[in-house]
């Protein structure tokens, strides 16, 4: 349960960051960010998943490129339902996409 717990407030802090870092990502403050961080893991785990089965041959084509695509999707649709969190461009939630990979990669290592 606190594993739980740390990897949505390490999610959070990601998102923060990903809004310091990429223009037209922004995130109002830790609340939000947390509110975000939690509809973004339930829309992977749902949507996300059907996407990426339905895409699946296409990402072994673009060797899983094309999943950051489906991830940017994802952080548009959180962004229309969450107060407080709002990407302004298709492109800015591509950018924040690869950057949230690569912050979740480097948390995942920090963590274990």
């Amino acid at each position: 349960m606190v594993r739980l717990l740390l990897r949505w407030l390490l999610q959070a802090v990601a998102l923060l960051i990903v809004a310091w870092l990429v223009p037209g990502f922004l995130v109002h403050n830790l609340a939000s960010a947390l509110i975000a961080a939690l509809v973004i893991g339930l829309l992977n785990a749902t949507l996300g998943t059907l996407l990426k089965l339905i895409t699946l041959p296409l990402g072994i084509l673009t060797l899983g490129l094309f999943f950051l695509v489906i991830n940017a999707i994802i952080l548009e649709l959180a962004s229309g339902l969450v107060p407080g969190f709002h990407v302004a461009s298709f492109g800015a939630a591509f950018i924040g996409a690869i950057v949230l990979a690569l912050l979740h990669m480097l948390f995942e290592a920090i963590a274990d």
